[in-house]
C-alpha cells in the first residue's frame, strides 16, 4: 500500500499524467471548454489579435492551439459576412496577410474562440503565409 504522504511532488505529477481527466479542467465532462478541444477555430483575445489552428487545451486562463497562425490582416472570403466570424464560415479573401503555422501557440489571457467549418479551416490552412519585407 502506498503512503499518500510520502509522495514525491514527480510521483504525483506523473500520477496526474496518465490520468488527465482527473486532474485537468479541461477535460470536465459537460465542459465548454472540453467541448472545444480538437476543433479547428479562430482566437480572438486582446493582445495575440486573432489566430487560427487546433484547439489543444483550453480553460479560463488561456488556450493552447496547435498549428497556430495569426491572422494579421483578414476579410472574408463572401463580403458579405464579416470580420473573423465570416472568415470561419468561409475563409480568408484574396490579400489577407497571414503568418506561417507555428507548431504550438499559448494564448494566456481572456479570449472568444469561434468554431470554423471545414471550408474555412482548409482555406486557412492553405492559405500562404505572408512574407516579412
Amino acid at each position: 500500500m502506498i503512503d499518500i504522504n510520502e509522495l514525491t511532488i514527480g510521483q504525483i505529477r506523473e500520477i496526474a499524467a496518465a490520468f488527465p481527466a482527473l486532474f485537468s479542467k479541461t477535460e470536465t465532462a459537460g465542459s465548454i471548454y472540453a467541448s472545444m478541444i480538437g476543433q479547428y477555430v479562430i482566437v480572438r483575445s486582446r493582445n495575440e489579435g486573432v489566430n487560427a489552428g487546433y484547439v489543444e487545451q483550453a480553460d479560463e486562463t488561456g488556450v493552447v492551439l496547435r498549428d497556430a497562425r495569426r491572422l494579421w490582416y483578414h476579410k472574408p472570403a463572401i463580403e458579405s459576412e464579416s470580420w473573423y466570424e465570416g472568415v470561419a464560415n468561409h475563409g480568408l479573401a484574396p490579400g489577407c496577410k497571414i503568418s506561417a503555422a507555428v507548431a504550438r501557440k499559448v494564448i494566456v489571457e481572456d479570449y472568444s474562440l469561434t468554431m470554423c467549418s471545414d471550408k474555412a479551416r482548409r482555406n486557412i490552412m492553405e492559405y500562404k503565409a505572408h512574407a516579412q519585407g
